[in-house]
């Protein structure tokens, strides 16, 4: 259990960020968001987190397989997501496990992923067709895991809190009604089955009004009393996440783990937006590690303590709005939006691993079909490009997946082509990318 550190009055008191014991203890991570245009190569941005910053933990909301890739063998524990948009494929065992052969096989146990999230925020699509088949999916996936010998991965699905019907008090707390008992119950059955954590994303952010501000930012106030229970809540992370738990309880399943899959706060934004600072998003991130690592839990959970995921990484420039754009702890080329303690140093220099600007490859597009990349194998194959690596035996051969085997042909047609983005479009199934795809014996041409 996670332990609150004490530190000497010379020390920085944001250094509570990441004290909190042995590297595997952490309890916070980030959000790597890439809804931008101006960021880092993947293999810059592992690099920059294993040897610049004491972040262990990272969540992505897809499987991007140059992300996954560029965290093999660097320590950092990665969560991956099946998209909303592929649920209903995975919810059968087919689909399911074909997802599994190829965002999680080719890639574990040399990237630590340790858990996959099926969807984002599912319920408050408010798809009925995708929120019946949800819990489906998650069994699916569960399944296709230990079919292929896998069962130290988890599975979950991160939830908004447009999952309740009722959250104020915390004692009050409840699941919207017609959700509660035909998708949350067989779902914590699940969770409760398999050892996995429900995931939520309280942002106090978006429950703050010019009242209860402070209470927002866990900054000294009267606090809000809970009639029901006599616990007086002076910060309102804790109570939204009590919210859940009365939800989870009355549906008899508060022995379920709760880890919390984002919250943050913006450090810029719109004039109109109160709330809106670089100095309250320091307070908010700052004040949430410290109460999370402290280990005091909760009013209604003392002495728990909870996995959080901080959103996010990177200031995002393709976000729809000021403050969505300005959620990060890092600008795209590292410099620190402001200083919540995760860094090594105090000095930002530029992350090693930094590409060579000369040196591109080719790639499938994560959203190629498998039939589509199959014929630009043939396609490569017959047109006197060297395949025999991808062959049984081959260099190249492992891991046998159409999408694996894709890359290594799509690539040596276009570094034998004259490395033009003509030569990589392959009826728009690839991608140009400057991080080396190369792994273990398997060289890519560059």
């Amino acid at each position: 259990m996670a332990k609150l550190c004490f530190i000497h009055t010379l020390c920085p008191f944001i250094f509570l960020f990441f004290c909190n014991g042995s590297l595997g203890d952490y309890l916070i991570g980030v959000n790597y968001g890439t809804v931008a245009d101006n960021l880092p190569p993947p293999t810059q941005v592992a690099a920059f987190i294993r040897d610049q910053t004491t972040i262990n933990k990272i969540k992505i909301f897809d499987a991007n397989p140059e992300i996954i890739r560029a965290f093999a063998n660097t320590g950092v524990w990665v969560k991956i997501t099946v998209p909303n948009g592929d649920i209903l494929t995975v919810s059968k065992p087919a689909g399911a496990q074909s997802w599994v052969d190829e965002n999680v096989v080719p890639y574990y146990p040399q990237t630590k992923i340790d858990r996959i999230c099926v969807g984002n925020e599912v319920i408050a699509t408010s798809d009925k067709n995708l929120i019946a088949h949800l819990v489906p999916a998650m069994k699916a996936i569960h399944e296709a895991l230990l079919q292929v010998g896998i069962n130290d991965i988890q599975v979950s699905t991160p939830h908004s809190l447009g999952i309740m019907s009722r959250s104020e008090p915390p004692s009050s707390g409840r699941f919207r009604r017609g959700y509660d008992r035909v998708i949350f119950a067989p779902m914590l059955e699940f969770h409760r089955e398999t050892k996995s954590p429900f995931m939520i994303c309280p942002y106090p952010y978006f429950g703050f009004n010019d009242k209860t501000l402070d209470y927002a930012l866990f900054k000294p106030n009267a606090g809000v009393y809970d009639e029901v229970t006599g616990m007086n809540y002076t910060n309102m992370f804790d109570a939204q996440v009590d919210a859940v738990y009365s939800a989870m309880k009355l549906l008899d399943y508060d022995d379920v783990d709760i880890v919390v899959a984002e919250t943050g706060w913006p450090s810029a934004g719109d004039p109109n937006q109160p709330g809106v600072s670089l100095e309250n998003a320091v307070s908010y991130n700052v004040n949430l590690v410290r109460h999370v690592n402290s280990g005091v839990g909760t009013p209604l959970m003392p002495n728990r303590t909870f996995e959080t995921y901080v959103f996010s990484l990177f200031n995002e420039d393709l976000k729809p709005s000021t403050s969505e754009r300005n959620f990060g702890l890092f600008r795209p080329d590292f410099s620190p939006v402001y200083d919540v303690g995760v860094l090594r140093n105090t000095q930002t220099s530029p992350p090693a691993m930094a590409p060579e600007v000369d040196k591109k490859w080719c790639v499938p597009r994560t959203d190629a079909s498998d039939a589509a990349l199959q014929s630009n194998i043939d396609f490569v194959c017959s047109s006197g490009i060297d395949c025999q690596p991808i062959q049984d035996g081959g260099s190249c051969y492992e891991p046998n997946t159409v999408r694996a085997h894709a890359a290594y042909s799509m690539n040596a047609y276009y570094q034998a082509n004259g490395r033009k983005d003509l030569d990589c479009d392959f009826i728009n199934t690839g991608v140009v990318t400057m991080s080396d795809p190369s792994y273990e014996a398997c060289t890519y041409a560059a």
